[in-house]
């Protein structure tokens, strides 16, 4: 009996939850692990507790991300409005709070502040827009247009090239 009680002392680590995965608190979970994992436990207070470390941290307002990247990337809002090719006044509201831009606005401000293709993902899941999907040729071209460094221009001269959608313009 007393073999038994050599195990965690703790009910909810020897729960369901540690059955999931015994290296769950060390090893990388992908997205679609954790969703499987999720559809065996019967408890989520158990599958939080030992996926903790794998999900997305609790964050904070876009507002104040953007200000901290504004503030990090040494730029003014009216340059980034002029990059992005997006009205002053409404770039203002974005960065204030006052206004919820949709996911193309925030790729456009992405391109204004110069983001990396990290930072503009970032930015997006903070956002609770769906990030720039590889597999997605409109999404694809962006990326490229990231990753070779393009102003939005060039992004959308290459989206216009492509019968794509362009960035940054006030018909939405």
């Amino acid at each position: 009996m007393n073999a038994k009680k050599a195990g965690p002392t703790n009910a909810k680590k020897a729960g369901p939850a540690a059955a999931i995965n015994a290296e769950s608190n060390t090893a990388y979970k992908n997205t679609e692990t954790l969703r499987n994992e999720l559809k065996a436990v019967t408890d989520i207070e158990d599958y939080l507790s030992v996926n903790r470390a794998h999900l997305l941290p609790r964050t904070q307002p876009l507002a104040q991300h953007l200000t901290l990247l504004l503030r990090k990337k040494r730029l003014k809002r009216g340059d980034v409005a002029r990059a992005s090719l997006l009205d002053r006044v409404y770039v203002y509201q974005i960065f204030s709070g006052k206004r919820t831009p949709s996911r193309d606005k925030l790729i456009a401000l992405a391109f204004g502040m110069r983001l990396s293709t990290d930072e503009t993902q970032q930015m997006l899941k903070l956002s609770g827009n769906l990030e720039l999907y590889a597999k997605c040729e409109r999404d694809a071209l962006i990326l490229f247009a990231m990753q070779k460094g393009m102003s939005i221009q060039q992004a959308n001269d290459l989206l216009f090239a492509h019968e794509e959608k362009l960035l940054g313009t006030q018909g939405e």
